[in-house]
């Protein structure tokens, strides 16, 4: 899910940009700090957006840089086990299909994506249920829940997300805009 927070830290302007103008240089070192970073606690930062309120400066014996306590709003993505999510399928392997959540990507693993043993059509680069004949491909959006979720903090791209769409309500937009269909020629 995504949350627009509220957020404090200490950030430290360097002494080369201390003549510009104070609330653009930190909003610039917020976001080549933050941005696309993970902090358990909070999420994955998508955007630095605003700087609300700066402190007073702080400085420290022997560095020549100005430390400033800032609040700032911050647009971030946080990830919790069972959550359903939509991506888009970006990649697809022999072992799974690869899922953009936005700014990280998750695992599809080829046993959870149905009850049916699963083919991969290498030349088409599709994943093909045996029985059904329901396919995922590239740019294929998804609706599926996290099973498994392990964020690295120091390596982001060391992060693993698994996904599931091995229950009812889950699968490509295809998949469930079939099954609404069904559903309704069954109600009529």
């Amino acid at each position: 899910m995504y949350y627009k927070m509220t957020l404090e830290d200490k950030v430290r302007v360097p002494p080369h940009r201390l003549g510009e103008d104070l609330e653009k240089v930190i909003l610039n070192v917020l976001q080549e700090q933050l941005e696309g970073s993970i902090a358990k606690e909070i999420g994955i930062f998508i955007a630095v957006t605003n700087i609300l309120n700066v402190g007073e400066g702080e400085l420290i014996p022997g560095d020549g840089a100005v430390y400033y306590d800032v609040r700032f709003e911050a647009a971030v993505l946080r990830l919790g086990l069972q959550e359903v999510i939509e991506g888009q399928v970006v990649e697809t392997t022999s072992f799974g299909a690869f899922v953009s959540l936005g700014p990280i990507d998750a695992m599809l693993h080829v046993s959870q994506i149905s009850d049916e043993y699963i083919n991969y059509d290498e030349k088409n680069g599709r994943l093909v249920c045996q029985d059904s004949k329901r396919s995922i491909a590239v740019g294929d959006g998804i609706r599926a829940r996290i099973v498994a979720l392990s964020l690295n903090e120091r390596e982001p791209r060391e992060s693993k997300i698994g996904l599931t769409m091995r229950q009812s309500g889950l699968g490509t937009t295809t998949w469930l805009e079939e099954e609404l269909e069904e559903e309704k020629k069954g109600a009529a």
